[in-house]
């Protein structure tokens, strides 16, 4: 079992590491390739790979080209980074409701040993 102070320290250490994340997007990349039809060819050639980020604003997908090396390895490192966010949000969440019942338990321990002793004998 955990102590109240081993949690406190992995929760501080969480948000270190989030403001640590300088860059983050939602998203994923995809790869497109186009079927282009040459002259006096029968089967078309596909062209590509193209990369494109792809995520969700609103209710409406929005996609960006990546055309250049750069382009693709900053979208990719923003979004692991995304996804570690995330993560690391859900553990600080389950830290938290875990500190949260360790106090409240200890509260009610106290609360017990109080009520138990100052009861008068008849």
């Amino acid at each position: 079992m955990d102590s109240l102070q081993q949690l406190e320290a992995r929760r501080l250490a969480i948000l270190d590491s989030m403001k640590a994340i300088r860059s983050l997007r939602r998203g994923s990349i995809t790869e497109q390739f186009f079927p282009i039809l040459r002259q006096g060819q029968k089967q078309a050639a596909r062209r590509g790979p193209y990369y494109v980020l792809t995520r969700h604003r609103g209710r409406k997908t929005v996609s960006q080209r990546l055309t250049t090396p750069e382009a693709l390895h900053q979208a990719q490192s923003d979004i692991e980074a995304f996804k570690r966010f995330l993560a690391l949000c859900h553990e600080f969440e389950q830290l938290t409701e875990k500190l949260g019942e360790l106090e409240r338990g200890t509260e009610a321990k106290k609360k017990r040993l109080k009520s138990g002793s100052n009861k008068i004998e008849k």
